[in-house]
């Protein structure tokens, strides 16, 4: 989807008005004169409101923010040096002032705001009746999907299907069951209603909906439910497995089969937002993508190397946990290859050591303890971990390279125009044959996940990728899940999910053990929000957080 942003730049600055209305401005000016009751009543003006509304994924998916929340503070990632958000990423200290949360916070109910207000207005657009129909289903989805990241951040918290206008400064605080009713109410919509394909890349379709759905069934127990919807979209939808896993991180490959949903960002880095005033303010957030940017170690000062386009720039905010680097057999598992980078290779013969040359192994990291060698730089086990698995070295360590982005103009370059992938059919796969385990049919469950253990066998390793119904346990699957999707901004969301964040804490992230507590199953309010309300009695901080 390329929605036209110098139109809906209007409809943000209408819609930020009712969002900051605790602000308390005193005097308010409209120079334009543009009126949302103007602009939303014209067809053209409705669509700039439905544009809009997709816009703020782009605050979470393929974000610092949205990897420090969802990916970081568990099992398979722990800090590295340049890691901005300790008190997110490791639990230290953690409180109310942080100010991921407050922009998330703000980003996320404005969001919810602006659906609110095209499911209010949609019927006074002008729309034909088909579109109507569709964009309506549109918000409803949009509407489940940004409340569902509310209410597992943050739990019982304000809930509204209103539009906002005029000056509110009281808050409810609703339980988290309603929260998931409304969900369920709002894909159904969005199940019945949206088209099976949209020849505009970006926006939900019917099995997106579906594949969604199944992922909230699953979450909350519905587990033949889950089972099922997953297998229907796996089977009906000619959504497809691509053969090989390393085939899906391709800059040119981007909108392939095996995507379901993704937030689409542009090779134009114009249209990215990087100084959107409304959106980013102040570049926040760097624009487009920057995965690129937060798993890559600090390489550019290490002999025979210098930073350049192929190898990243090295902003070294997250390194892997032992743990995860362990989940795999790289000897059979092509995702461990395909994931992660572990050699560098010379590009600077200036700081070379003697008889090094180009293209020969500068730096090489690893998972294992390996002999001194004085060829190049070598980082291993020993020297990255302590010997509990903590970080040691926490510069020098094998990087994620699923997003990298080897297309980009210069080697400085922090926008990437790379998607970021929402759902892919994998997930369906994995959704399925955790409810099958839930429902007691192991058997079933390890058939589903054979199918994505197969696709990442290396080749003549297939026997011993494959596992029977025996293997099943949670743990498993969660492990399966890690190999899978790790940084896909989803492991937060399933440890919690599962009971297991706490566990998997203890077990595998000894950086954030010392500090992670039962209470950090939801984050802080922001303290600006709980400045800003009037009902202080009611719409209280989460238990813990001061």
């Amino acid at each position: 989807m390329k929605p036209n942003i110098n139109k809906y730049l209007i409809i943000l600055a209408i819609a930020a008005a009712g969002m900051t209305s605790c602000n308390k401005q005193l005097e308010e000016y409209n120079p334009g004169g543009t009126t949302t009751d103007a602009v939303y009543t014209t067809p053209e003006g409705f669509e700039t409101l439905v544009n809009a509304a997709y816009t703020y994924n782009r605050w979470w998916y393929g974000k610092e923010e949205g990897y420090s929340i969802a990916e970081m503070g568990t099992d398979i990632w722990t800090s590295g040096t340049g890691d901005k958000y300790p008190d997110i990423t490791n639990y230290n200290n953690l409180q109310a002032s942080n100010t991921v949360m407050s922009g998330l916070w703000k980003q996320l109910y404005a969001a919810i705001n602006l659906c609110n207000t095209g499911i209010a207005r949609i019927g006074k657009a002008g729309l034909t009746a088909d579109k109507q129909k569709t964009r309506n289903a549109e918000l409803h989805f949009l509407r489940a999907f940004y409340y569902w990241h509310i209410v597992e951040t943050w739990g019982p918290v304000h809930f509204t299907l209103e539009e906002t206008s005029g000056v509110i400064t009281t808050a409810n605080r609703t339980p988290v069951d309603t929260f998931y009713a409304q969900i369920f109410r709002d894909l159904d919509v969005a199940v019945n209603d949206l088209p099976v394909t949209t020849g505009d890349y970006g926006r939900v379709t019917k099995p997106a909906a579906e594949a969604f759905l199944a992922r909230m069934y699953l979450t909350r127990g519905k587990n033949q439910q889950a089972a099922d919807l997953a297998d229907k979209v796996i089977n009906s939808y000619g959504y497809t497995l691509l053969p090989k896993y390393a085939d899906l991180w391709r800059m040119d490959n981007l909108q392939n089969k095996e995507v379901i949903w993704a937030v689409n960002y542009m090779k134009n880095l114009v249209f990215d937002d990087r100084t959107d005033a409304t959106l980013f303010p102040n570049g926040h957030s760097r624009g487009a993508n920057n995965g690129h940017l937060m798993f890559a170690m600090k390489y550019d000062d290490l002999p025979g190397m210098q930073r350049d386009i192929a190898n990243q720039r090295p902003f070294n905010r997250y390194m892997p946990t032992l743990f995860l680097l362990n989940l795999f057999d790289e000897k059979a598992d092509a995702r461990y290859g395909a994931s992660f980078k572990q050699v560098w290779y010379c590009n600077n013969l200036k700081t070379a050591p003697a008889g090094m040359k180009l293209g020969d192994t500068a730096v090489l990291c690893s998972k294992y303890v390996l002999p001194a060698t004085t060829k190049y730089r070598v980082y291993d086990r020993n020297t990255v971990y302590t010997a509990a698995g903590g970080g040691n070295d926490r510069t020098h360590y094998v990087s994620l390279q699923k997003f990298d982005d080897p297309t980009r103009a210069s080697m400085n370059e922090e926008q990437s125009a790379r998607d970021a992938f929402i759902i892919r059919l994998a997930e369906m796969y994995l959704i399925a044959g955790e409810a099958q385990f839930k429902l007691g049919n192991a058997s079933k469950a390890a058939d589903y996940i054979n199918v994505i253990r197969k696709r990442a066998a290396i080749p003549g390793q297939e026997t011993a990728m494959e596992i029977r119904a025996t293997d099943i346990n949670l743990d498993f699957i969660l492990d399966e899940r890690a190999r899978e999707l790790a940084g896909e901004q989803l492991r937060w969301f399933d440890l919690k999910r599962t009971g297991k964040l706490g566990e998997r804490i203890a077990l595998h992230n000894p950086d954030a053990s010392q500090y992670f507590q039962s209470y950090h199953n939801v984050r802080p309010i922001p303290q600006d929000q709980i400045d800003a309300v009037s009902n202080k009695g009611e719409f209280k901080q989460n238990d813990k957080y001061n």
